[in-house]
């Protein structure tokens, strides 16, 4: 790890109030015992082409007319 990482992490949590400190504490070790899971791409190779081009534009479309926007008001 970073040591510059490292020395931020303890500045920020040696600020907080022991209880605090014990859920961060608590926090890191319950990232540090999990494990991504999933499948590897051979599992999902079989899939690769499954999709109907039709299918793929209409998604593609639906994706740009409902996530490319802006909402100048929204943040």
């Amino acid at each position: 790890m970073s040591e510059q990482v490292t020395e931020a992490i303890l500045e920020q949590v040696r600020a907080l109030p022991y209880a605090e400190q014990r859920r961060v504490l608590d926090f890191a070790r319950a990232l540090g015992q999990t494990r991504p899971t999933g499948v590897g791409w051979g599992e999902l190779a079989r899939f690769a082409g499954s999709i109907d081009k039709k299918d793929l534009r209409t998604m593609a479309d639906a994706i740009e007319q409902g996530c490319e926007r802006i909402d100048l008001n929204g943040w």
